[in-house]
């Protein structure tokens, strides 16, 4: 049986929006003008956020204040275009990584070569 967003505790919830979002924690934490700590703090459920930043964390998250605080209401859900978006980023980035590799290397060598000379 799947688990529903009510039986998550408000820092479970902060940190499954915090993610389908893709923001960092101090990326979010900068965009409602706090301490990454203190969103911490609510995210390990140490502290709660107080009403005004509850509805502006609700909003950069694109969640209601309810289903933050209770779980009622519909949950954040993954775009499936930036899914794939990340996923053809991070295909490219290994590319490029294998490709500057190989420039290394042979950069290595011709280095050697010039030294050996």
């Amino acid at each position: 049986m799947p688990t529903s967003s009510s039986d998550y505790t408000l820092g479970e919830r902060i940190c499954k929006a915090r993610d389908i979002a893709g923001l960092s924690t101090a990326q979010l934490a900068r965009r409602l003008g706090i301490k990454t700590a203190t969103l911490h703090s609510w995210e390990s459920d140490r502290s709660e956020p107080r009403s005004n930043k509850l509805v502006l964390l609700a909003g950069v998250l694109n969640v209601s204040p309810t289903w933050l605080l209770v779980g009622r209401g519909t949950p954040p859900v993954a775009d499936e275009q930036t899914t794939t978006d990340i996923d053809n980023m991070r295909v490219a980035l290994d590319r490029v990584q294998r490709h500057a590799q190989a420039l290394a290397d042979e950069i290595a060598v011709l280095q050697e070569r010039l030294n050996g000379s």
